[in-house]
């Protein structure tokens, strides 16, 4: 059963519920393991595995607080146009940087002009109510060493490790999975 310090093993597929296309999927791909307890995944898919066990199916529709939280204006910035010399712009397009604090930061191009762009800070899912449809694979007891680095030992796949492509994350932080459903 699902609980906290064991790690799950899930295949899942996601949905923007405002417009039904998906957003992220593992189906068909390596399952996504993660630790329960650590973070690893968006409070409000991970709440809702709890109890679960090897075999179910859980759908859940996860409202943005529980996700990637609200989409705030305020984290849309104007950037001298100079500090993206050599880059092709294009509205809509993604980069990585570095924020005040060092981490990897995920940016969207808004927009730009002969001076200036606009960029956003948000994750691309803030705001976004995320619909989940995931099938237990596996549920095991963490390692003394994950429990202690609060993360799955897995060898640089996925969650945590700054592999990209599977499910969760933090709503505020910006290393790891980076897009999609990326976990932080």
């Amino acid at each position: 059963m699902i609980e906290k310090n064991k790690v799950a093993s899930i295949e899942y597929e996601v949905v923007d519920t405002q417009t039904n296309n998906l957003v992220d999927s593992n189906k068909n791909g390596a399952p996504i393991e993660f630790l329960i307890g650590a973070n690893q995944m968006i409070a409000g898919l991970e709440n809702a595995l709890l109890g679960a066990k090897v075999g179910d199916e859980v759908e859940v529709e996860v409202k943005p607080q529980d996700a990637y939280g609200l989409y705030q204006a305020e984290l849309i910035q104007e950037v001298p146009k100079e500090q993206f010399e050599g880059i092709d712009l294009k509205e809509g397009m993604t980069l990585f940087g570095q924020s005040d604090d060092g981490q990897t930061a995920q940016v969207i191009v808004k927009g730009f002009n002969d001076n200036v762009v606009m960029i956003d800070y948000n994750h691309p899912l803030a705001g976004k109510t995320l619909g989940f449809k995931v099938k237990v694979l596996d549920v095991r007891d963490a390692s003394e060493l994950e429990i202690l680095q609060g993360r799955v030992d897995r060898g640089g796949c996925g969650c945590g490790s700054g592999g990209g492509g599977c499910c969760g994350g933090g709503q505020h932080h910006h290393h790891g999975g980076g897009g999609g459903c990326g976990c932080h």
